[in-house]
């Protein structure tokens, strides 16, 4: 693993023992998970292990409360296409947001991190765990007096955050955010999927889901679930150190903030520059051997200042120069230090050629 790449919002490497466990699966065990046969029924048991090892992640009572999917984008667009009427919060990925657009959902009023009840009643009140781009841990449980559905994006939270299932009806998740497989997710639905299935076909997933199932990125998945669940305080731990050495290195630079909330993850530093804009100092960073991001990945080739921090009430001239940095288990003191060090010499260099 790279210990200088700083993006693990955006996707963490795979684990080298998750491999290992996808291998045989990619191989020899190539039945489809929905035959009868010794080598179907094979596949299917490795399924049925993930369901379980997912569902002990996030804390569900019930492992048939955990639907797989191809990612947490599915799960957010299922959802939102499930309820006629729909709230979104003003902080969501774009999954949830450009879905919200489309579908006429209401967006939420803020004061500062605080999010305002609907202005009228919906059926749906959709509002992310931890936010992606600064890393702000909203107040979803205040949701469940707006509405008597509440989902919720756990993407940035699970395996890293305590976050309590009772207070969501849907929650949805990516493998690839936590040390599996790109490509497959999972829907938490309480009680059981009730919601019509956004794919129609096969039988798959109890009706649920149409589409024969990723069987090696699920057992990836529940691999990549199940190291989480042990290392997760070892993990929050490291971030948190890792966060403060940059922050240290960052003490003798003019003219910059941290975006955050009054509770916070670890594991997400989002910072501004004044006068600079973000996406240069990802260039001047990754052309020393960083990488880092300007904004969540699935907006880093939009234009413009993010919509979050936008929300958050910052100044354009200061968000513009934002800059996410995400901590991960391959990153060392050694390393965030010299990311700190490396990012001190780029904001100078930068600011000297203006």
């Amino acid at each position: 693993m790279n210990e200088n790449y700083f993006d693990n919002a955006a996707s963490t490497p795979v684990d080298p023992i998750v491999v290992q466990e996808m291998l045989p699966f990619l191989t020899e065990a190539h039945g489809n998970a929905h035959s009868i046969h010794s080598a179907g029924m094979r596949a299917m048991q490795a399924v049925e292990l993930a369901r379980e090892r997912v569902a002990a992640l996030i804390g569900a009572e019930d492992p048939d409360e955990v639907v797989f999917t191809s990612g947490a984008t599915e799960s957010n667009n299922w959802v939102l296409r499930s309820y006629g009427k729909i709230a979104i919060s003003p902080f969501e990925h774009p999954s949830v947001a450009v879905t919200g657009c489309c579908v006429g959902a209401e967006v939420l009023r803020n004061q500062g991190e605080a999010i305002m009840p609907p202005t009228s009643s919906p059926d749906l009140v959709s509002v992310m765990w931890v936010n992606n781009e600064m890393g702000g841990i909203l107040d979803v449980p205040a949701c469940r007096t707006w509405a008597r559905n509440v989902h919720s994006d756990l993407t940035q939270a699970v395996g890293k955050v305590p976050f309590d299932l009772k207070s969501i009806c849907f929650g949805s998740l990516s493998a690839h955010k936590f040390y599996g497989p790109k490509g497959v997710g999972a829907l938490y639905a309480h009680g059981g999927c009730n919601l019509d299935p956004l794919l129609a076909g096969g039988g798959q997933e109890h009706g649920a889901r149409a589409g024969t199932l990723n069987v090696p990125g699920i057992v990836g998945m529940g691999a990549a679930a199940a190291i989480a669940r042990d290392r997760q305080e070892q993990d929050f731990a490291h971030a948190s150190e890792l966060r403060a050495i940059v922050l240290d290195e960052l003490s003798s630079v003019s003219d910059w903030r941290e975006n955050r909330c009054s509770k916070q993850s670890p594991f997400v530093l989002n910072l501004s520059f004044l006068g600079l804009v973000g996406e240069a100092l990802v260039v001047e960073l990754d052309c020393v051997g960083y990488a880092v991001s300007a904004a969540s990945a699935c907006k880093s080739s939009s234009h413009g200042t993010s919509g979050v921090l936008t929300a958050l009430g910052v100044p354009a001239d200061w968000a513009k120069g934002a800059l996410r940095i995400s901590f991960g288990r391959a990153n060392t003191k050694e390393s965030a230090r010299a990311l700190g060090a490396a990012l001190r010499e780029s904001v100078s260099s930068l600011r000297a050629m203006r």
